[in-house]
């Protein structure tokens, strides 16, 4: 096993319409490990539980930290590791949506804030200009902009830097991704 001061852990984040996702699968095909977000799997899980819009509850942002930190602390050590999201998404999630930070969440950012489980540059994927609707994802793009912005918000306040993945075709992306993760 690496050491966990040798893994780099990437940051991948960016609001609904984004483009995130094809870059994160582009990124798995091509053999980088990628950890896989929370939130939508915690929404998928109460929807079928019969909870059609999960995120209106305060619980909500906990179950997606908690999720989060398991997957997180369960994944191989691998020198290089890509994570889409992470707990400071969760926590411009949380005043997004108006719900308070909570106990859980804030016990997982004190966690990665002192043991540095993140790299301190969080690569932001720029909107494309639009958002496809899904169960899961119910906002418009001028939601999703302005979602954006509390990422920007929420990691400049942990001391983060946000490095931007400009629009433009997914090689050319997924290239920018790849150039930062081995610099």
């Amino acid at each position: 096993m690496t050491a966990p001061d040798l893994v780099a852990r990437h940051i991948l984040t960016g609001a609904p319409g984004s483009g995130k996702t094809a870059i994160l699968r582009q990124l798995e095909w091509d053999g980088y490990p990628v950890v896989e977000e929370a939130a939508t799997d915690v929404i998928a899980l109460r929807q079928a539980q019969g909870d059609p819009e999960p995120w209106q509850r305060p619980a909500f942002v906990a179950d997606v930290a908690r999720l989060q930190r398991r997957r997180q602390q369960a994944f191989p050590d691998h020198p290089v590791q890509v994570f889409d999201r992470s707990p400071v998404c969760t926590m411009a999630l949380a005043a997004f949506l108006g719900h308070p930070v909570g106990p859980v969440l804030a016990a997982e950012l004190d966690r990665i804030r002192t043991e540095r489980v993140y790299r301190p540059q969080v690569l932001l994927v720029r909107q494309l200009g639009f958002v496809t609707r899904t169960e899961a994802r119910r906002i418009s793009l001028a939601e999703a902009r302005r979602f954006e912005r509390f990422h920007l918000d929420a990691y400049a306040a942990l001391g983060y830097e946000c490095v931007p993945i400009d629009p433009g075709p997914l090689a050319e992306r997924v290239a920018a991704v790849k150039a930062h993760l081995a610099g």
